[in-house]
């Protein structure tokens, strides 16, 4: 199975669950912006692990990929009161770690270009995907619409 013939949200969300069993945050997320753009902590207490979930969903489509690019990848528009908004990136300790922890646990390597994606997170990204699938393939048989009363 290919991570390309499932929802990206869904293989994001369950490889979220699986990278919070697998490793514990760092302490700064507690507290952290995920960006300048925001005015607040995010709401979730699992955001890193999304995060970093996104961010190999991204090296695994987008190909090399370095930490200024995922930077302006996640940015967005910061809100400067009366003035007009204008774009900011996000930040930048927050892609560095997790980019960290996914070279650790082997699943990016560094390459000349920014990071790529390794066979085991290859691999990896393919087993998540098929365990995604049959959810998928279950839920698209269901009426999408809701019924009038």
């Amino acid at each position: 199975m290919n991570p390309f013939e499932v929802p990206a949200s869904e293989l994001i969300e369950r490889m979220a669950q699986d990278f919070k069993a697998r490793f514990p945050k760092p302490a700064f997320t507690d507290w952290a912006k995920s960006g300048s753009h925001r005015e607040r902590a995010p709401a979730n207490p699992d955001w890193w692990f999304i995060r970093t979930a996104s961010i190999l969903y991204r090296i695994y489509v987008d190909g090399p990929l370095g930490t200024e690019r995922l930077r302006t990848y996640y940015g967005g528009r910061k809100n400067r009161g009366v003035k007009p908004e204008q774009f900011r990136k996000s930040s930048g300790k927050v892609v560095r770690s997790c980019l960290q922890t996914l070279e650790s646990n082997g699943f990016v390597k560094k390459e000349k270009k920014g990071r790529v994606i390794t066979p085991q997170g290859h691999q990896y990204l393919n087993q998540k995907a098929a365990e995604v699938a049959p959810q998928t393939t279950q839920e698209g048989s269901a009426p999408t619409a809701p019924v009038a009363q």
